[in-house]
């Protein structure tokens, strides 16, 4: 990998909507040079064996079915016990408008 050319640099920076001063444009290519040196350090890994994984902790998913309660608490004890005024089964927030 050779060395990522100012202009390059600029391009990316261009990319991702930035304004770079020309010191940070010679700082950045020296930093992404040196990352994209060892992302191609990392292609010369043999993966051939080595199973895929999408995590290693060891933990899974638990999913459940979603079931209705009919035998909870009913929407009017609820809104009863807000502190602020109800219209029409809804509680009015105070409005920064007046």
């Amino acid at each position: 990998m050779t060395q990522l050319t100012g202009d390059q640099v600029r391009h990316i920076a261009k990319l991702a909507r930035l304004q770079l001063t020309d010191a940070e444009v010679e700082k950045f290519a020296k930093e992404l040079t040196s990352i994209l040196q060892y992302v191609d350090m990392l292609q010369e890994v043999d993966t051939k064996n080595v199973q895929p994984t999408a995590q290693v902790t060891g933990q899974s998913n638990v999913f459940r079915e979603d079931v209705i309660r009919r035998d909870g608490t009913s929407a009017d004890s609820l809104l009863s016990c807000s502190p602020l005024p109800l219209a029409d089964h809804q509680i009015v927030s105070p409005s920064a408008h007046g």
